[in-house]
């Protein structure tokens, strides 16, 4: 699997001689990296590839040093969808793989995956592609959605590899033509930690559970069905404890205002507990773990949450529905129906204290069984090292 004998160089710059062969990741924000790729670019640079990684600059681009690889920022206009943007986007992004001349481009999200890949095709890079989720694009259909699609078949005809989330995901690019069959895949999401996400007790018994909701605070996150289910089991549980936890992403389309959020909180209905680096403190202190997400690649913080040993309540959706076993680990709802997650909420309370450790520790057998990181790291391993591989040939 190894192209090197092993890792080389400073931990501040690529990792690697100029022998090694250079991988380039790229992804929307360096913050995604760090958080959810952090153990790929370690496997990477440990079997000795030179490892960059293209993305807009940052909080989090100052990190990327202390994983081993190298940043080179590229700013990504990621919500707009202005034709004369998204070209010169490609042009930056074709400037820079001909500089760095990798053996392999690796994209995450809409953007590098469509324009990262376009710029890799057109100077013979092979690409490895991971569609995550399909967004709003998919979620509410219009004409951006057949935009997105063209633009997907075009970026992934000619992919060494394109992994998806979920099957659901993977079976609609097949049927619709935006991938060829044999070059699609499933990954577990990707992946968790199962060691940084360890296992962690219940809280002591208290007047009322805890529930939580991580995620970005946009509408098809399933926030407003969150907060109308809230009201409705406060009306018969007054001391149930209701608390969203994400950032604000003002600059999405279906984002939920500042003003609208102090609203909820104001009325007593929702605690916000802003965003945070580190999620496990917050998911240690919740009873339950919710998100009503309209749809989803595999949700991160529900393996994330699992992995803790809680209980899950989530949409019965794509991606959401894999991580859920009804009645075994947590129960599912319909998608933007507050009522229905109202019920599955008050079928939860009624569970006692140690049924609800039994729920949590299915989940985290299930995360043991499917989700372990090394899954994932290993799968790229094995793609990329086939191209490192017929390229020596």
């Amino acid at each position: 699997m190894t192209p090197t004998e092993g890792p080389s160089g400073s931990s501040n710059t690529c990792v690697g001689s100029e022998r090694s062969p250079k991988v380039v990741i790229s992804v929307n924000t360096s913050w995604n990296v760090v958080n959810f790729r952090a153990g790929l670019v370690r496997a990477l640079v440990a079997a000795g590839f030179e490892v960059v990684v293209i993305a807009p600059e940052d909080a989090y681009s100052a990190r990327l040093g202390d994983l081993g690889c190298r940043f080179v920022p590229l700013a990504m206009d990621n919500q707009g969808a202005s034709p004369r943007r998204d070209f010169g986007l490609f042009l930056r992004f074709r400037r820079l793989l001909a500089a760095e001349r990798p053996i392999a481009f690796l994209g995450y999200t809409v953007k590098p995956n469509v324009y990262g890949s376009l710029a890799a095709l057109s100077l013979g890079i092979p690409t490895i592609n991971n569609v995550s989720g399909l967004g709003t694009a998919f979620i509410r259909q219009s004409w951006l959605t057949s935009v997105v699609k063209l633009l997907y078949r075009l970026a992934l005809r000619r992919a060494s590899r394109v992994f998806f989330q979920n099957e659901e995901d993977r079976a609609l690019f097949v049927r619709d033509g935006l991938v060829p069959a044999p070059v699609a895949a499933v990954l577990p999401g990707s992946g968790i930690d199962l060691q940084h996400f360890a296992t962690s007790e219940l809280p002591k018994a208290r007047p009322g559970p805890v529930f939580l909701l991580v995620a970005r605070l946009l509408v098809d996150k399933g926030v407003n069905e969150y907060v109308e289910a809230a009201r409705r089991v406060r009306q018969r549980h007054p001391h149930a404890r209701f608390q969203l936890l994400g950032f604000l992403d003002v600059e999405n389309r279906t984002a939920i205002g500042r003003a609208t959020l102090e609203s909820w909180v104001g009325e007593g209905t929702i605690e916000y507990l802003g965003a945070a680096d580190d999620v496990r403190p917050f998911i240690g202190a919740a009873d339950c773990v919710v998100l009503p997400s309209y749809r989803e690649g595999t949700p991160r913080t529900l393996l994330e949450a699992a992995a803790m040993a809680r209980p899950l309540i989530a949409t019965d959706v794509p991606g959401c529905r894999d991580l859920v076993e009804p009645g075994v680990n947590g129960y599912l709802c319909k998608a933007r129906d507050p009522a229905d997650l109202a019920a599955a909420m008050l079928r939860f309370i009624e569970h006692s204290p140690a049924e609800r450790q039994a729920m949590g520790m299915h989940s985290r057998r299930l995360v043991e069984q499917r989700y372990d990181e090394r899954i994932v790291v290993d799968r790229y391993l094995e793609v990329v090292s086939s191209i490192v591989r017929a390229a020596a040939m």
